[in-house]
């Protein structure tokens, strides 16, 4: 008995959580199980046949999905981020967009004997990495914050630079098919070009006035611009054919230049999307390859991804890095990196689609191209990007640093104490006062759910190994601490007591997070913000043979709360109980201090010290950390 209708589109919605959970798990980028599902219940078992689900209304949805992603994803570019990033980030973006554009199509076209207009495409879509490809890879592998920051960012600004590429020589094709003369095919192609940018910066200038003028509530932000947003699209393809994906990117990129006008929340509203809409998309997609048309395209679809992967890329790299600093290992790294996503799956099948309606045969083999190359890109380099960093040399050597969940007053002292010695530090807050504070005391700040979605492709978390939760947000201090102890481990990840172990039985946090608690010596957040409140301030004390632990406790008569400890091989760590704490003589200190006569604690210092420097020997030094 065949299944419903309905029964498979809940199995859709179901087989995308469950990859997307399972490639969480194992931490490699959910693409490539949501790709493998596909092909499962398509082509392999036949239970997904797509284009008998959904009939007529399939490429209108995958039309509608891709306009979705590309919106998302000329959100994330601001023109000053692009200005601000390295030399090699920015020459990757043009440079290598030419290269691999060049080289993907001239490799289709003579290997595989396809038209010029579809070898120009599939030039076009193989330049497009993305975010949700690199994100996973970049926290698996734990390159330099160098490279680290390199791939990012190009991903970032490649996924909608690279996807309005590919729509401009589709709109190229299609102008150029539209007469036999040629200025009426340039006409139709100045057409599509002029609606697309036009009506995308007035559609993104309007918009981002409706938001900065708070002309509608703020509960409809994210539903009005996801609407309004389809509704140009439409309009768009109304005015000209296919001009609304240059459109939608237009308004992304001017809205998140706009002044005064925060995209953020709208980005986060993408999680819910990427998980049903963007997951179910690629399943879907994946259901419709043929491997026989895989077959039909033999061999030289082998050598045509090994052109790409082994002469394009490195090409891109290595003359992207003129005048750069990166050295042969680096450059060597970068070159193997390069995971196609989900902009290059979406495109190549709405584009075959529109290409085969125009007459176009060789049109059919763009799909099973691109995901091929996805396949084989992200197969490849999510189970060798690790072994290949290690022998390369081109790993993260420690990840001591902090993700302080927090940014108010309490978390920005202690974040000022360790970035003092060099303990990388990133503060993370959903609250957009703290986070300006943060980042006028010139620390590293993301603002947002650290835990979310935008989060992954967007928190850099280099250097970062240990999680500390600092933050008077139960229900996201509870969340992120499940969060990242599957990233860290059960010995990375630190928060501060709740302040109610007198609450019943059943409402106890689990067991798991109970672990965690107690960083401090128990004291809870609120107790934290009193003593900073009252003046204390975060020192750093330098202990001696001749100034020990037990001098420290007596030169602030107990009330001095010991936060961190470096020991003797310069290894920092938290402090759970000072019951428990035994320093040895040349450890430092990191502590919360109250506000004592200042006098007073250096004539007990100066005393402890002035022996031993008497006999030419350095003295112990402590040093104030200013209050935030």
């Amino acid at each position: 008995m065949p299944a419903s209708t309905v029964l498979i589109l809940a199995s859709i919605g179901i087989l995308s959580l469950s990859f997307q959970w399972l490639a969480w798990r194992v931490r490699v980028p959910a693409i490539l199980f949501l790709l493998a599902g596909g092909i499962l219940v398509g082509p392999v078992l036949g239970y997904l046949n797509p284009d008998e689900v959904f009939g007529d209304l399939l490429f209108p949805m995958v039309s509608l999905a891709v306009a979705i992603i590309l919106f998302e994803g000329s959100l994330t570019l601001r023109f000053e981020e692009i200005r601000g990033h390295s030399k090699m980030a920015r020459n990757l973006i043009p440079i290598g967009s030419i290269v691999t554009g060049i080289i993907g199509t001239l490799a289709a076209r003579w290997v595989l004997d396809i038209s010029w207009a579809v070898a120009m495409l599939f030039g076009a879509i193989s330049i497009v990495t993305g975010p949700t490809v690199i994100a996973p890879l970049l926290r698996s592998v734990r390159p330099s914050a160098k490279i680290a920051n390199i791939l990012r960012w190009e991903g970032i600004i490649i996924d909608p630079v690279g996807a309005l590429l590919a729509v401009l020589v589709f709109e190229g094709i299609v102008s150029w098919g539209q007469g036999n003369v040629f200025g009426h095919s340039l006409y139709i192609f100045g057409k599509t070009l002029l609606i697309g940018f036009a009506l995308g910066a007035l559609a993104g200038y309007l918009n981002g006035l409706a938001l900065r003028k708070h002309l509608i509530p703020h509960y409809l932000h994210n539903a009005g611009t996801l609407t309004f947003m389809l509704g140009v699209y439409a309009f768009s393809n109304e005015m000209a054919h296919e001009s609304g994906l240059l459109t939608v990117t237009v308004m992304g990129i001017w809205m998140a230049n706009m002044k005064q006008v925060s995209v953020d929340s709208i980005l986060e509203f993408k999680e819910s999307l990427s998980v049903l809409l963007i997951s179910a998309l690629f399943i879907i997609l994946a259901a419709r390859v043929e491997f026989a048309a895989i077959a039909d395209l033999g061999w030289g679809l082998a050598v045509v991804l090994a052109v790409l992967m082994l002469i394009a890329r490195p090409l891109s790299v290595f003359l992207s890095a003129i005048g750069t600093d990166l050295n042969w290992r680096e450059k060597l790294f970068l070159s193997w990196i390069a995971p196609r996503g989900i902009v290059a799956a979406a495109v190549s099948a709405l584009f075959a689609f529109q290409l085969q309606k125009l007459g176009y045969e060789s049109a059919a083999a763009l799909v099973p191209m691109v995901f091929v190359l996805i396949i084989a890109t992200v197969t490849l380099q999510s189970l060798t990007a690790r072994p290949v960093a290690r022998l390369l040399n081109v790993t993260e050597p420690a990840e001591y640093g902090f993700l302080i969940l927090g940014a108010n007053q309490v978390a920005r002292m202690i974040g000022q104490a360790l970035r003092k010695h060099e303990v990388p530090v990133t503060l993370a807050d959903t609250n957009w006062e703290n986070v300006r504070q943060a980042r006028m005391d010139n620390l590293k700040v993301y603002f947002g759910n650290p835990i979310s979605e935008h989060a992954s492709s967007h928190l850099d978390l280099t250097g970062i190994g240990n999680l500390l939760v600092i933050s008077p947000y139960k229900h996201m201090n509870s969340l992120a601490t499940y969060h990242f102890l599957d990233w860290f481990g059960d010995n990375s990840v630190f928060s501060l007591a709740e302040g109610d172990q007198d609450q019943k039985a059943r409402h106890q946090t689990a067991e798991k997070i109970q672990m965690t608690r107690g960083l401090f010596d128990g004291v809870s957040y609120a107790k934290l913000a009193s003593l900073a409140s009252q003046g204390y301030s975060i020192k750093t004390t330098q202990l001696s043979e001749e100034f020990k632990y037990t001098d420290f406790l007596d030169t602030y008569q107990g009330q001095a709360l010991v936060l961190f400890v470096f020991d003797s091989k310069n290894r920092i760590k938290p402090v759970r109980s000072m019951d428990n704490l035994k320093p040895d003589d040349d450890w430092i200190l990191i502590s919360l201090v109250p506000p004592q006569n200042h006098k007073e604690r250096k004539d007990k210092e100066n005393r402890a010290v002035a022996e031993p420097s008497a006999r030419g020997k350095e003295p112990s030094a402590e040093d104030s950390i200013p209050e935030s």
